[in-house]
């Protein structure tokens, strides 16, 4: 479990990410970023019941998303949302984390 500061939970937060954000896609994730002015970097993991009807599924997936963030390094001072697409359900845990790697990677918000 993310920590109570490192996680984004209100509607407005999510929203100006949303909408000031820049976005990366992979082939079952995607990420929207925006920097912010505070000391701790905040994330949000929004899976919809398009990705599966099931919630035992999409719970599954935030499960192994939110394990494999909180064992990451990040750069301080950023909003980040991860959202599932429905062929990430047919992932394993290897599989996710190495897609979850390569986004962020590639949007420079890891302490490497």
């Amino acid at each position: 479990m993310l920590k109570k500061e490192n996680r984004l939970t209100k509607k407005k937060d999510f929203d100006r990410v949303y909408k000031k954000g820049r976005g990366i896609r992979s082939d079952s994730l995607f990420l929207k970023i925006l920097e912010n002015d505070k000391e701790k970097t905040r994330i949000g993991i929004v899976i919809s019941k398009k990705v599966s009807k099931k919630a035992v599924e999409r719970n599954k997936i935030k499960r192994r998303i939110r394990e494999i963030v909180r064992k990451m390094d990040f750069c301080k001072g950023f909003d980040i949302i991860v959202v599932a697409y429905p062929n990430a359900k047919e992932k394993d845990f290897e599989g996710i984390k190495q897609e979850i790697i390569y986004l962020f990677k590639k949007a420079k918000c890891l302490n490497l």
